[in-house]
């Protein structure tokens, strides 16, 4: 569980009053994606109970909830449909059979230390989707919340336009509406209380009141006969044969799968203050489906629609997921006919809350004010949620957000440094000219370059056209020294650029000089020799020696000539006129 004690009982009570809620909600989702994986209801309570545990006890997050989804459901339908005839044994064993395979290869991408992959999730990437799936979620509860009649795995659009199109039913429309403000009253004024449970109590009572007195019309749809719940143990049997086109299909569907579950988990846990361990995610969705594939349980992963009320509902650890687990098959075993009378109408407004709840407003604000470029990023990612499936969304929001870092470190500044303060104060601080009012002029013949960011290949031609205008200006200076302390690192490229800066400046008179370069820069620089290139003697600890070294390097008569004077070196004739000297080495920078 990832605790050094164990859970105190307030935190037990919340989280079974929690797991009770997930247990509660998780009976009609399970029986729907079943239905749209093609497989019969039971299998859909079935993986709401063997992978909702492993998941729990062997993942990082305390809040997400496994099972099935909208998604594996479609996808797994989508891919296993041609091969079988939907809902025959043979399909049963194929969907079992690719169960375990994903399992095994979501296994593998934990044991192989892969989760850094989860890294490359922005969080604004991940406030589009996070907002985009609280958008869905109370899209299709309007399906339950109107009764809309409605095909098999309708899409948002399709919900939208019948919720238009056709009349809402009155008694769904009035259950839901009196579960939505029963649970947010209570949210409100009750925080600690378990209000969703209350809530749902009012809609299923307020149901039950509409089922014996109101007129026909008003009569709901309501949860029914369920199916047995008890996972039976089940050994898939498929020929070697199917195994390699099976194989396929599993690496198809681990990819959906991980996509959602980190991105879930990583928008729980962003509202719920804590850090997830994406590798041991992975670990844990792995040995979830390898345990579910023979425990008759279809593709699980890491569910939305649980996850976000397990965390509303008060949920402090994993027992409340294992809680929900356990409950499952208890619950239909004992209760069957009084959970038979919960309408979906009063699930749909619990839903609606939730994805309420998502909806992180001033956040959006914050980001808005802060830059256009990221908020159109989540904005895109927002408009791929809504439209697509959810791991493409993650992935375009990523590749998006990776996009605009490769676009930003591509253009480091290179600004222009100078002496601010009166000249003739040792303590002159350095500054960046552009930005000062009362700085000292330049020297004519040193350009004082301070480097802002990486020097790799994407970043080479913007840089290389700065250092190239500096060198065709009128009157250059010939002498540069780059101060490199804020430059991060080079490849291969970055370094041939300032080789070849460096033969540019020693070919018209001039020499190249570093201050305070990095470790990760001055070893690939002893690696490829340009540091024997440019010579020890021309890199520098602090900037007072570099100065007082490349002022004694200067033209002596251009200097006399100089009415400038930038330097407290330039009013020293000794140091002009004296031969250049030895800098003190700079292989180990302090």
């Amino acid at each position: 569980m990832g605790y050094s004690e164990m859970p105190c009982a307030p935190a037990l009570r919340a989280d079974l009053l929690a797991g009770l809620l997930g247990a509660v909600l998780v009976l009609p989702q399970g029986i729907a994606f079943a239905t749209l994986a093609g497989l019969p209801p039971q299998y859909g309570l079935y993986s709401a109970v063997v992978p909702c545990i492993v998941a729990a006890l062997a993942g990082s997050s305390r809040h997400v909830v496994s099972g099935p989804t909208n998604a594996n459901s479609l996808a797994l339908f989508a891919m296993l449909a041609p091969l079988a005839a939907v809902g025959s044994p043979a399909y049963v064993e194929l969907v079992l059979a690719v169960t375990v395979l994903v399992g095994l290869l979501q296994f593998a991408t934990g044991a192989l230390r892969l989760g850094a992959i989860a890294n490359f999730i922005s969080p604004t990437a991940l406030l589009g989707f996070t907002t985009g799936a609280a958008l869905l979620i109370v899209v299709h509860a309007l399906k339950d919340a109107l009764e809309l009649t409605l095909p098999p795995g309708a899409s948002a659009g399709v919900v939208l336009q019948a919720a238009v199109s056709q009349a809402p039913q009155p008694g769904a429309l009035l259950v839901a509406l009196a579960t939505l403000a029963s649970a947010a009253g209570l949210r409100r004024w009750r925080p600690g209380s378990p209000f969703m449970l209350a809530a749902l109590a009012v809609g299923t009572l307020l149901a039950w009141a509409l089922q014996h007195w109101a007129p026909p019309a008003w009569q709901l749809r309501l949860l029914g006969p369920l199916p047995p719940a008890l996972p039976p143990l089940h050994v898939p049997g498929v020929s070697l044969e199917q195994l390699p086109h099976l194989l396929a299909i599993a690496a198809a569907l681990t990819v959906v799968a991980l996509a959602q579950s980190i991105a879930i988990a990583k928008a729980v846990a962003a509202r719920a203050g804590q850090r997830i361990d994406a590798n041991r995610e992975f670990l844990g969705q792995g040995l979830s489906n390898i345990a579910g594939g023979f425990f008759s349980c279809y593709v699980s992963c890491g569910s939305l629609n649980r996850s976000m009320p397990n965390l509303e509902a008060g949920a402090r650890s994993p027992l409340a997921a294992v809680f929900s687990a356990l409950l499952v098959v208890p619950m239909v075993a004992l209760t069957a006919p009084v959970l038979a009378w919960i309408p979906f109408a009063a699930i749909a407004g619990l839903l609606v809350l939730v994805g309420w709840t998502l909806l992180d407003l001033p956040r959006w604000h914050r980001l808005a004010a802060a830059s256009r470029q990221e908020l159109a990023v989540a904005l895109i990612t927002l408009a791929a949620t809504l439209t697509l499936r959810l791991e493409l969304a993650v992935l375009i929001g990523s590749a998006l957000s990776l996009g605009l870092y490769l676009h930003r470190t591509s253009r480091p500044a290179l600004r222009t440094m100078g002496l601010g303060g009166p000249r003739g104060d040792l303590h002159r601080p350095f500054v960046v000219l552009d930005h000062t009012a009362h700085a000292q002029p330049e020297c004519p013949q040193l350009k004082l370059l301070r480097m802002e960011g990486s020097v790799y290949f994407g970043a080479t031609a913007h840089v290389s056209d700065r250092l190239q205008a500096l060198r065709d200006a009128t009157g250059p200076q010939k002498h540069l020294l780059v101060m490199a302390k804020s430059m991060n690192f080079v490849d291969v490229a970055g370094s041939e650029l300032w080789r070849q800066e460096l033969r540019a400046r020693r070919a018209f008179g001039g020499d190249l000089y570093f201050h305070r370069p990095r470790p990760r820069v001055l070893d690939p620089w002893r690696r490829d020799g340009f540091l024997d290139e440019l010579g020890a003697d021309h890199v520098f600890a602090d900037k007072r020696s570099a100065i007082r070294t490349i002022c004694a390097r200067l033209d002596p008569a251009l200097c006399a000539r100089c009415t400038k004077r930038v330097f407290q070196e330039c009013s020293d004739p000794l140091i002009v006129a004296q031969p250049p000297a030895q800098a003190s080495s700079f292989l180990h920078p302090i």
